[in-house]
């Protein structure tokens, strides 16, 4: 075998991507007589190595956690991978997504990639999401909640800091419920903020924020406020706690 067709035997888990670059003369009306030089192609033909399989797991495990579309340069820079190959290997994923039928998708969004829910799937999604309304909430969601209603504004790091836990999942359970929104971004670090909605003040029986018990500064010891917060399912039948599945790592 010639050695240099052995030698660019593609590795296990890359794939070759096809690049263009555009040819610098093209387009610019330059005239010339030689033949040779007229059929000179405008574009030059390349590959791009793309380590898919090394790439897959960490950009997948960034972009479960994201809470809007995050664009290529700071997905390069949380894998450690050049721009060019992180934005192949998202081409590469939302494709595969797409033919393996998922139940959900890939998409760059205004300048960012995020996963959605695939359209044809949003009917069953707002079923269960409607289904869940009637569930009542596992105690660290109703802990997590204690959090936002006392520190309001507060970003999910910070919630997470002071539960000492991740709370993505039980985020995104509250956020579905309706009980917390999100209420702008912080100055300093950009994070989205969150607060408790109209709806949770109607669910424990109260007009306002100010309207909440006494607590102990020291969250979460809340043993007062969980008895407020465990009323608001009290007029619902007792069924198993039904929570969004968190991502790895996180609590529900």
């Amino acid at each position: 075998m010639d050695r240099r067709r052995r030698g660019r035997r593609r590795r296990p888990g890359h794939r070759r991507v096809r690049r263009r670059t555009h040819h610098p003369r093209a387009g610019r009306g330059i005239v010339n007589d030689d033949p040779a030089a007229t059929a000179a192609p405008d574009t030059e033909e390349g590959t791009l190595d793309v380590p898919v399989a090394e790439l897959r797991p960490s950009l997948e495990a960034v972009l479960m956690v994201v809470d809007q579309p995050l664009d290529a340069v700071s997905l390069a820079t949380a894998v450690g991978h050049p721009v060019e190959e992180v934005v192949a290997a998202l081409q590469l994923l939302a494709e595969e997504y797409t033919e393996q039928g998922r139940g959900f998708e890939l998409r760059n969004v205004a300048g960012g990639w995020r996963y959605y829910t695939r359209e044809e799937y949003a009917v069953v999604v707002e079923g269960f999401v409607l289904d869940g309304q009637q569930a009542r909430l596992t105690q660290a969601a109703l802990e997590t909640l204690a959090v936002v209603a006392y520190k309001q504004p507060v970003s999910r790091a910070r919630v997470s800091a002071i539960r000492g836990v991740n709370v993505d999942g039980v985020m995104r359970t509250l956020l579905a419920r309706g009980l917390v929104e999100e209420a702008g971004q912080d100055a300093e670090t950009g994070a989205n903020l969150y607060r408790t909605t109209g709806y949770f003040l109607e669910r424990i029986g109260v007009t306002s924020i100010d309207e909440l018990p006494e607590l102990a500064p020291y969250l979460p010891d809340m043993d007062d406020f969980e008895d407020e917060l465990s009323g608001m399912s009290s007029s619902v039948a007792t069924s198993a706690p039904v929570d969004e599945p968190a991502a790895a790592g996180s609590e529900s």
